[in-house]
């Protein structure tokens, strides 16, 4: 049985896991690549990447996208 692997990363606005390889939402801030459960929440983040860069770790799911 083959193993697979899924690289779940966080959205930094609404905070939703996210597999990087399949996230069709993505943005690139300061040298790293962010990515984002949908549409909304990229458009978000674009016009204020440093809001979201900046304790990303500790965001919270719970936006209006999802």
């Amino acid at each position: 049985m083959m193993e697979v692997r899924v690289n779940m990363v966080k959205d930094p606005v609404c905070g939703m896991n996210v597999d990087e390889k399949t996230a069709a939402f993505k943005s690139e801030y300061m040298g790293k690549i962010y990515y984002f459960c949908n549409q909304s929440c990229k458009e978000v983040f674009d016009k204020n990447p440093k809001r979201f860069a900046e304790n990303s770790e500790d965001r919270k799911h719970g936006c209006c996208c999802c």
